[in-house]
């Protein structure tokens, strides 16, 4: 009962004029708007994937596209290279198929021309593809036509030749064309895919109708409204055969008459003719045009008595009623549209699709340029996702499946955001370990590497180890994995309990023993260590503001915050550490760039101390024996 109810509802005034129209692609629908356009395809996993783009048209098509007929002409051009873009697009994803491992062919393609084999049998099947189209519709029709006398001579017909200068071979050409047309359509429908096709496009009809009838764009709501629709493109395919067949046979019988008369040969006359309908199709496009605008604006019998064969097209051949599925991807599509149409700040999407790997590390580095990102991030990403050592990153080429590209985008799409790398992985690896990292604890850092190595090597047996703001828990669960054996005890104080509970996350996860303890300084530190090890925050807090986004946002401000000149930790150190040393105990602090000799100062009850450099050469240790 609600299905009819919404079917009269249907028949009534629309309520939304629309502006977009749109196309169905393979697997997919494109809907094209004011600025903006967008196709939604669902890929071979069931996901429905939008691309989105704006639409970049120069002054000169602009003032084109209000010039009637002219505006035809650049109408059919703009379509046609948008349209064979768009379902190339889908089917670079519906193409993609994860089981398929790569051939030798696929292989050398990509390391010999940086291309994918589906990319160049793409344009191949499309360029194939226009010459089937031209003699198909223009070649066939004429030569059929043409070996009429031939069969009237065989037969001894008593009729009067039909050669060019007889109406019926114009009549018959006519019929002829308009039989391939319609043959062609129904032929095609035997195909699978092309039976898909025409779903989608009852899917693009339903939804551009429920939104100009005022429904809710639901799949429920869509799916009971009409698939015929009186601006669909199969209209405009039928006025311009029709126009097409009344001039070009007018047009022929005069040239055969007046120009081809002295004209000896008829292979030559053939080709003539083949030539004038190429050339004349553009300005036919734009006359029918104009027609179907003209038909648009109004509404009576003798209207839709002309509408009527496009319609009828619709009914039966071109669309068919799609699943909820199609619908669903239709609705995506539209809704996109919407949504840059009114709100010019919404980013272009892509296609997550197979690619070659070369181009597509280019293309992120280039984003993440955009976005004052190292570039080495994109390396990391790509290196991680496909299991390649980073450094052999550029000495081979190879496609990277969909499912490596879906995992990439994600990542790619969070790094955007500003959020820290490793925090969007999870973990890093630090001194041959995994550790876990979030938002709970700074990210490990290769000079903080050196100082658990430095830590590692002045243990002695039966060492008691204080890894003092640990954070991660990486200092100390690194010494407790490397000393293992030597009787060593290990312990991680942070202030934090958020840190805390990370490090023995990843105490657990690397299977070594340190005790964990959540202590303001030494507040809740209890007996003596020989080695006490440091990184704590000593970033000047003027400075913070302008640090990278990645860190001043998202990585804990009390794990950066030195004071105003980045010491205030180091004094608190000086103050209580000796309390907590063993005789001969030593402590190893990690420290930012220029600020050695400050410490060292701060330190000036000592036995000995020694500064040591980082892989970059800047002083960033500071070893203290008491």
């Amino acid at each position: 009962m609600a299905k009819k109810e919404n079917k009269e509802k249907t028949k009534k005034a629309a309520k939304n004029c629309t502006y977009i129209g749109g196309q169905a692609v393979l697997e997919g629908v494109m809907m094209m708007g004011k600025s903006s356009m967008a196709t939604a395809v669902r890929d071979p996993d069931g996901e429905v994937q939008v691309e989105a783009n704006r639409l970049k048209r120069s002054n000169a098509a602009k003032t084109a596209s209000k010039i009637p007929f002219v505006r035809g002409v650049v109408n059919l051009f703009s379509s046609l290279v948008r349209g064979t873009k768009t379902l190339m697009r889908s089917a670079a994803v519906y193409g993609d198929n994860e089981e398929e491992d790569p051939g030798k062919v696929q292989k050398w393609f990509a390391e010999k021309f940086k291309v994918s084999l589906m990319d160049v049998l793409t344009v191949v099947s499309v360029f194939i593809g226009v010459v089937l189209a031209v003699a198909i519709f223009f070649l066939l029709p004429r030569f059929l036509v043409g070996l009429i006398p031939a069969l009237q001579e065989k037969v001894n017909s008593p009729v009067a030749p039909i050669d060019e200068h007889h109406w019926a071979y114009y009549v018959l050409l006519a019929v002829i064309k308009l039989i391939i047309f319609l043959a062609y359509l129904g032929i095609i429908l035997l195909l699978k895919d092309i039976r898909r096709l025409y779903m989608y496009h009852g899917a693009e009809h339903k939804t551009i109708n429920a939104y100009e009838h005022g429904f809710e764009l639901t799949p429920e709501n869509v799916k009971n409204c009409s698939r015929i629709h009186d601006r669909c493109g199969t209209s405009f395919l039928f006025i311009v055969l029709f126009i097409n067949i009344v001039v070009i046979s007018v047009l022929s019988w005069v040239f055969y008459e007046y120009v081809f008369s002295s004209t000896p040969g008829k292979v030559a006359r053939f080709f003539i003719n083949i030539g004038l309908e190429l050339v004349l199709l553009p300005l036919l496009a734009g006359v029918s045009y104009e027609v179907l605008k003209l038909l648009a604006r109004f509404d009576n019998p003798f209207v839709r008595a002309l509408k009527a064969p496009g319609m009828l097209l619709q009914k039966y051949l071109t669309t068919r009623e799609p699943d909820e599925k199609m619908i669903e991807v239709a609705i995506a599509a539209f809704n996109k549209v919407l949504e840059m149409d009114a709100d010019e700040t919404i980013p272009e999407t892509q296609f997550v699709t197979s690619g070659i790997l070369s181009k597509m590390l280019q293309e992120t580095k280039k984003k993440f340029a955009e976005r004052d990102i190292d570039e080495s991030d994109a390396e990391w990403i790509y290196s991680l996702v496909l299991d390649i050592k980073r450094s052999e990153l550029g000495r081979g080429e190879r496609t990277v499946r969909p499912s490596e590209s879906k995992k990439i985008d994600e990542i790619v799409k969070k790094r955007l955001t500003g959020r820290p790398l490793w925090y969007i992985i999870g973990d890093t690896e630090f001194y041959g370990l995994k550790i876990k990292c979030d938002e709970r604890a700074l990210i490990p850092r290769p000079e903080t590497e050196m100082l658990a190595d430095i830590t590692i090597k002045s243990v002695e047996n039966n060492d008691k180890v204080l890894d003092m703001c640990t954070g991660t828990g990486c200092v100390a669960i690194a010494v407790a994995k490397s000393c293992k054996g030597m009787g060593v005890s290990v312990t991680g104080a942070d202030i934090s309990d958020a840190a805390i509970m990370l490090a023995k996350e990843n105490a657990n996860y690397n299977s070594v023993d340190v005790s964990f303890v959540v202590s303001d300084l030494f507040n809740n530190i209890h007996g003596r260590y020989n080695i006490i090890v440091c990184n704590p925050p000593y970033i000047k807090s003027g400075e913070i503001p302008f640090l990278q986004k990645e860190v001043r946002e998202y990585e804990p401000r009390i794990a950066l915050d030195g004071g105003d000149d980045g010491l205030d930790f180091y004094r608190m150190l000086a103050k209580y550490v000796r309390n907590y040393l063993t005789r001969d105990g030593m402590l190893i602090v990690e420290c930012g760039e220029g600020q050695t000799e400050a410490i060292l100062k701060i330190f000036p009850k000592r036995d000995y101390a020694i500064v040591l450099k980082d892989l970059s050469g800047v002083e960033r240790f500071v070893k203290i024996v008491f």
